[in-house]
């Protein structure tokens, strides 16, 4: 007679649990904090928005992480009653922190790709240059510059492009000024 049990209760890892248990799941928000950014008193407008960092623990300082941040508004945003100025961009710098405040300072100005994109036209020539300057504060700056050509009154073919010559020209010309 053969003997045909099953072997019931022989899985040793049935009823044990894992190790650590489960982790109660928090909010990541609850180790945030909120800091206002301020930008520089060129502008009328003070307020430019809020920024979250997590909250300082052991080592890592909040303060530490929020130097160096780069925020980028737009002009209409930094003055009042400006839309016409919706398309330049300003890039502010976080500099030193403040209690609960960010204080900025001035890093770079651009014009938005839209703006750019409908400032470049079919038949003409497109000309661009760039500039390293040094203000009487100390300050280095590079400026890029672009110009386009267009068709005068008078004018009868469709295109209007420059020569090489004449590009080599108007970007010394741009230079100058």
């Amino acid at each position: 007679c053969i003997n045909r049990k099953m072997a019931l209760g022989k899985n040793k890892k049935a009823g044990k649990s894992k190790k650590g248990g489960k982790t109660k799941r928090t909010d990541p928000f609850l180790r945030k904090e909120w800091y206002y950014v301020r930008a520089p008193s060129v502008f009328p407008v003070k307020l430019v928005g809020k920024t979250v960092v997590t909250k300082t623990v052991g080592t890592k300082i909040a303060k530490d992480s929020l130097m160096g941040r780069v925020f980028e508004v737009s002009l209409a945003d930094l003055k009042e009653n400006t839309e016409n100025d919706a398309y330049r961009k300003f890039r502010l710098r976080v500099e030193e922190v403040a209690g609960q405040n960010c204080l900025t300072q001035f890093c770079g100005m651009s014009i938005a790709a839209d703006k750019l994109r409908s400032l470049v036209r079919k038949w003409q020539s497109t000309i661009e240059t760039h500039v390293d300057i040094r203000t009487v504060d100390g300050y280095a700056l590079r400026l890029f510059c672009i110009a386009f050509t267009n068709k005068r009154d008078n004018q009868k073919s469709k295109t209007s492009y420059a020569t090489h010559t004449q590009i080599k020209n108007i970007r010394k010309k741009m230079a100058e000024i």
